[in-house]
């Protein structure tokens, strides 16, 4: 699990204010809101974060945020560390799913915090771990409310998988829409109709999306800033650094400056 642990991205962001446009994580997202609020708009419904409150956004959930004096800790585990505790506890290796994106568990948020403390503070890494894993069990067993199997977030959502299957292994290429409809068997302009509709996010915003998340990924494995970008498809680091700033909210480099990466 630590090796997992290890490339998980932890920020904490003082009094944010500035609006994200629509984005998602291949990563769960597990926050707390210290300050401020940040008012989160997802498919199907609206809702704000307040002081005190936890986040969890599951991966591939499109989202977009208008944050006010936000003040925040952000920790993104991995799909495969999430569905190895799973399997700790449950004897079986599936992703689990959380319903609700704002949870209330005063418990929860206290365990929450204490793991973000340790770890902000620099305790000793056997402390760190203990107060995650103590921290993601309580989230596990008494918040998930549906399982998928691993490494197929889109299984309910067809056009989405077959389309992430098409372009997962060359994500650096220039996609058409005439191969991406092809691709499911679809005109050009079912296949943008159906698309957004299941996903709520263009296929050309998908794969801006897609190219940010995996080249922050590449950033977190030591790769620099514009040699991530150019490795997943952007054409200059400028470009990188626009698109990021508009399905993150902020640039790459902003990331590494206010954030903390175990390495």
């Amino acid at each position: 699990m630590i090796n997992s642990f290890n490339k998980a991205l932890i920020e904490n962001i003082k009094h944010r204010n500035d609006n994200y446009n629509k984005h998602y994580h291949d990563t769960y997202t597990i926050g707390l809101t210290y300050g401020g609020v940040v008012r989160l708009h997802y498919t199907k419904k609206s809702i704000a974060s307040y002081k005190y409150s936890i986040r969890v956004n599951n991966p591939g959930e499109v989202h977009r945020g208008e944050a006010k004096e936000w003040s925040h800790s952000n920790f993104y585990p991995s799909v495969d560390l999430i569905s190895k505790l799973y399997k700790d506890i449950y004897h079986e290796e599936k992703a689990p799913f959380f319903e609700n994106f704002i949870i209330n568990d005063n418990a929860l948020f206290h365990k929450l915090d204490k793991f973000f403390i340790s770890y902000f503070k620099k305790s000793d890494s056997m402390i760190v771990e203990s107060n995650l894993i103590d921290a993601l069990s309580h989230l596990i067993i008494k918040q998930t409310v549906s399982i998928k199997n691993l490494n197929n977030l889109y299984e309910d959502k067809k056009i989405i998988k077959d389309t992430f299957e098409f372009i997962n292994d060359s994500i650096e290429m220039n996609f058409t829409l005439d191969a991406l409809a092809s691709n499911v068997n679809l005109s050009k302009f079912h296949f943008l109709r159906k698309f957004k509709k299941e996903f709520g996010l263009t296929p050309y915003e998908f794969i801006l999306n897609e190219r940010v998340n995996r080249a922050n990924t590449l950033i977190q494995n030591g790769e620099s800033i514009s040699e991530a970008g150019f490795g997943v498809g952007f054409t200059d680091q400028s470009h990188f650094s626009k698109n990021s700033k508009k399905f993150l909210g902020h640039t790459p480099s902003y990331l590494q400056k206010n954030s903390n990466i175990f390495l």
